[in-house]
C-alpha cells in the first residue's frame, strides 16, 4: 500500500475526533465589564486634569485682578475689632498648612510657581509686619498688614487644596 495515503486516513481520523467548537474565553457581558474597568481609570485622570486646569486659570485670573489694582492698599474703614479676621481661623488655615508635605511628589510647574510666589509674599509681609511692631506703628497700618497676610495666606490654601486634589486623582 501507498504509505502517503495511510498517513492522510490518520489525519482525517484525528480532525473528525476534535471537538465541534471550541468553547470562548469569555462573553459579551465579561468583556464589558473588562471594557469599562479599564476606561475608569482615564475618566479619573481626565477630572483631575480638569481641576487642575481649573484652578490654574482661576489663579491666573486672580494674579491679574490682584496686578490691576483689584486689592487696594488703604486700610478699612471699618472698626477694627469687626474688620480684623479672627486669630482662630488664620491659625487653622495655617496649622493645615503645616501639615502638608513640603513639596508634592509630583510638581507641576505652573502651581508650584504660585505656591513659591505667595510663600515669598507671605515672608515679606511678615518681615514689614515685624518692623512695624518695633517701630510701634499706627494701628491701621497694623491692621492693614495683617489683612493682607490672612488674604495672603487664604490665597496659598487655595492652592494646596487645588494641589492636593489633582493629587489624589491620579
Amino acid at each position: 500500500m501507498h504509505p502517503d495515503l495511510d498517513r492522510e486516513r490518520s489525519l482525517a481520523r484525528r480532525l473528525r475526533e476534535l471537538p465541534e467548537e471550541a468553547a470562548q474565553p469569555y462573553g459579551w457581558h465579561e468583556f464589558q465589564r473588562r471594557a469599562g474597568a479599564r476606561a475608569r481609570p482615564a475618566r479619573r485622570l481626565a477630572g483631575g486634569r480638569a481641576l487642575a486646569t481649573a484652578s490654574v486659570l482661576a489663579l491666573g485670573i486672580i494674579a491679574v485682578w490682584a496686578r490691576l489694582g483689584g486689592w487696594s492698599a488703604q486700610p478699612a474703614r471699618l472698626a477694627p475689632e469687626a474688620a480684623a479676621p479672627p486669630a482662630a481661623h488664620t491659625a487653622a488655615m495655617e496649622h493645615w498648612l503645616a501639615s502638608l508635605p513640603r513639596e508634592p511628589a509630583v510638581v507641576h510647574v505652573g502651581t508650584r510657581a504660585a505656591v513659591t510666589g505667595l510663600e515669598d509674599r507671605i515672608a515679606q509681609v511678615d518681615d514689614l509686619l515685624s518692623a512695624e511692631r518695633l517701630d510701634q506703628a499706627h494701628p491701621a497700618r497694623l491692621l492693614a498688614l495683617q489683612q493682607a497676610r490672612t488674604r495672603l495666606v487664604g490665597a496659598l490654601v487655595q492652592v494646596r487644596y487645588a494641589e492636593t486634589l489633582a493629587d489624589e486623582s491620579r
